[in-house]
């Protein structure tokens, strides 16, 4: 109970402060339709409720298993074996992703259907899963990160020449998607049980991070590769129409169930048949142990399903209402400083961003304080909100302008960087882009587009995750430098 209790309070710090800035828009400068508004805050409440209960089964469920996954993987001592682990982890994983499901919802609506949810998620799930293989042998091999990382964005840089601008977006954004509220404990788990094994203390604490940042390069190669390979026409794209707010407040909810509990179980179910079958042949989990697992299992689905009917019936819908209406407004301050405040209080309040901070601490003893990381991830995703904003509103300006540039020196960077902050800040990526990311923040980013008369929805709609994922990259590596510079400063032995 106090575990639901810990989670409700680190949830509820990161819907509310959303919740309230709608509110005080709905009061001022937005007024949104009442029945419309009281289904964003049952929205927003199931929000809070799904997210609690979820964490806490990824806390008693996800992260055991994946702790003993990697140790699993790191005893066998057989590339083979860490290579298949990669693969059929990595997939089923992605698979039971919700940001991910999110976002391929998002794609497959603004584009009528001709990028389908089910293409983008398969896609992406095995662009991860690949990428999670070649992750675990860096580990294993002791293979310096940096020098995998700067191979890997050589060749999406050079994919990007052929790709459209719709598709550049969308495989950003899967990359910051994918890497959610289910894979980041999951792999930071994996990586950290794999990297325990190893002899050098050291190294072992350095490659506890990198994981979820080479993973999640995988799911921008995947899409850009589905766009290389079919080749499609250009894409545009628009939101549906809203459809008339009907007087029933509950009535959406309430259909929208059985659906829902239906693809969250086929998304869950393979992680647990891969613990329950691998417990029957190695029986490392006691029989305790495996009632825990299963309990936090159903912890994690009926989280899950609660977490998508709030936003797919209440949270997202808004999110647009309140981009549009303000871009409708022509106050370009106003929309870009809302964009700002947004990104502000997301990160501020991004529960996956507490644990990440915890491990920083620890892991450089309580020498880089969470106070510290908290400030620059916050004035890092605020901007990266902001800068959205801007590119949206602004004719000309396009998502590559800010990932090529943003990138290069990202991966310029890591060759200066302390080993240990390279992997922290590519991990903080895909921490930084969580649930509240890809659901309101994203759905505020395409109503903006569709109220900009020189916006594309398809193309300028998406990125926003992509800009949220990059940005914490380089704010963390610059705190690497910072902490690089003091500890030479001071005499302190170097973490590298």
């Amino acid at each position: 109970m106090s575990l639901i209790q810990s989670k409700l309070k680190e949830v509820s710090y990161s819907v509310l402060p959303i919740t309230l800035i709608v509110v005080i828009l709905n009061f001022t400068v937005t007024p949104i339709e009442p029945t419309m508004m009281y289904r964003f805050l049952i929205g927003a409440a199931l929000v809070i409720a799904g997210l609690t209960f979820f964490l806490s089964g990824v806390d008693i469920a996800i992260t055991p298993i994946g702790n003993m996954m990697g140790s699993a993987v790191a005893k066998s001592n057989k590339m083979y074996i860490v290579v298949a682990a990669g693969l059929i982890l990595g997939f089923v994983i992605s698979i039971a992703e919700p940001d991910l499901h999110i976002l391929a919802g998002q794609v497959d609506s603004v584009s009528s259907g001709i990028l389908s949810k089910t293409s983008i998620v398969l896609v992406v799930s095995i662009g991860l899963a690949m990428m999670m293989s070649i992750g675990l042998v860096r580990i294993v091999k002791n293979i310096p990160l940096r020098k995998v990382l700067t191979v890997i964005y050589a060749i999406i840089f050079l994919l990007s020449l052929f790709v459209s601008e719709e598709f550049l977006a969308i495989a950003f954004d899967a990359s910051g998607a994918t890497t959610g509220a289910l894979t980041v404990p999951f792999m930071l788990a994996l990586a950290a049980g794999v990297a325990r094994m190893k002899k050098n203390s050291q190294a072992s604490e350095s490659d506890s991070f990198g994981l979820v940042g080479i993973a999640s390069s995988g799911a921008i190669l995947g899409v850009l590769m589905l766009s290389v390979i079919t080749n499609p026409d250009k894409l545009t794209g628009s939101l549906p129409a809203s459809e008339a707010v009907s007087g029933s407040i509950l009535t959406p909810f309430i259909q929208g169930i059985p659906t829902l509990a239906g693809e969250v179980l086929i998304a869950l179910l393979p992680i647990l048949l891969i613990f329950l079958v691998y417990n029957l042949f190695k029986h490392e989990a006691s029989k305790q142990t495996v009632r825990k697992i299963l309990f936090g299992f159903l912890f994690s689905f009926i989280g899950l399903v609660l977490f998508l009917l709030g936003v797919n019936e209440g949270f997202m819908e808004v999110g647009r209402i309140v981009g549009y209406e303000l871009a409708s407004l022509e106050s370009s301050f106003l929309v870009i400083f809302v964009g700002f405040l947004l990104g502000m209080v997301t990160i501020l309040a991004e529960p996956a961003v507490y644990f990440l901070n915890q491990q920083i601490e620890d892991v450089t003893s309580g020498y880089v304080k969470k106070k510290v990381v908290m400030i620059f991830l916050a004035i890092g995703v605020a901007l990266a909100v902001a800068l959205s904003v801007v590119r949206i509103i602004t004719p000309g300006l396009k998502l590559w302008h800010y990932l090529l540039p943003g990138y290069i020196i990202s991966i310029i960077m890591s060759h200066y960087v302390p080993e240990l902050f390279v992997g922290i800040a590519f991990d903080s990526g895909g921490v930084a882009s969580g649930p509240m990311t890809a659901t309101f923040i994203l759905a505020f980013a395409q109503g903006v587009a569709q109220a900009t008369p020189t916006a594309d929805v398809l193309v300028d709609g998406f990125g926003v995750i992509a800009m949220v994922a990059m940005t914490p990259i380089i704010a963390l590596q610059i705190l690497g430098l910072i902490f690089k510079h003091k500890t030479k400063k001071e005499g302190v032995k170097k973490v590298d």
